[in-house]
């Protein structure tokens, strides 16, 4: 009877070990999907998911790898990676985070990000993935592929959408890929070329089968943002600061 009750005493240890494990792995893998999390809002922003189903975001929304996040009229969004880096997506953009993957103890291994922007603009800054291996970091779009070098940059593809955009001429900007670069480099690919943008530089590409080119500061179409957005909280490094129209990192 003694050894009956002991097995049954096993089995119960057992098996209440193997729940705990459950439950405690349970968070581990729901948290390794996720690729960041929603800062600052000020507007509509909605996600679909890479199973198909819709979520309303609001400040504190997990992002996870897969999700095609979209900002709506008047929507500003940022959104702080787990790696640190940083994206605001302006009004009527359009994001997908195509592939997230980041470790901190095994950059060779894990390290990848593949954002792809689908329209609309957004300003990004690097965080530790971009500065140990900026291979592993790309932002592709309709036109070009951005690849970073320690970078704070700013992303705008018109396409009929951007005539409420300020420039020097006064004209809505041309339809194609404008591009700013704040801090660090940008390397921008298609298959017409390759153009490398430094710090202070401004870039464009008109399409896929037209090679990137730099184009003179008064040319250039700085991509903005509102200093309730783009100013940095108390713990981290921000996109810019200032009134709208200042790019500055911080």
């Amino acid at each position: 009877m003694q050894l009956n009750g002991d097995m049954t005493m096993r089995k119960s240890v057992l098996a209440f070990a193997a729940w705990l494990l459950a439950t405690v792995a349970a968070p581990c893998a729901y948290g390794a999907n996720q690729a960041g999390q929603v800062t600052h809002l000020s507007g509509v922003l909605t996600a679909k998911r890479a199973d198909g189903s819709a979520k309303l975001f609001s400040v504190k929304s997990e992002v996870q790898e897969g999700d095609t996040l979209t900002t709506e009229q008047d929507t500003y969004a940022r959104i702080k990676f787990t790696d640190g880096s940083e994206v605001v997506m302006r009004p009527g953009s359009q994001l997908k985070v195509a592939s997230y993957s980041f470790d901190r103890e095994k950059p060779a291994t894990s390290d990848n990000v593949l954002l792809n922007m689908i329209k609309g603009g957004l300003r990004s800054v690097t965080g530790l993935i971009g500065k140990r291996n900026r291979d592993a970091v790309k932002v592709t779009t309709t036109t070009a592929t951005i690849g970073i070098r320690g970078t704070h940059f700013g992303a705008l593809m018109c396409q009929n959408d951007c005539g409420g955009i300020a420039t020097t001429s006064g004209k809505p900007p041309e339809n194609g890929l404008h591009l700013d670069v704040t801090d660090g480099a940008i390397v921008v690919r298609n298959q017409a070329g390759e153009q490398v943008i430094a710090s202070g530089q401004f870039g464009f590409v008109r399409g896929p089968t037209t090679p990137p080119v730099i184009v003179p500061p008064q040319q250039g179409v700085p991509v903005t943002m509102p200093s309730s957005i783009a100013q940095n909280n108390a713990s981290g490094r921000g996109i810019g600061k200032g009134k709208e129209g200042e790019c500055a990192v911080q």
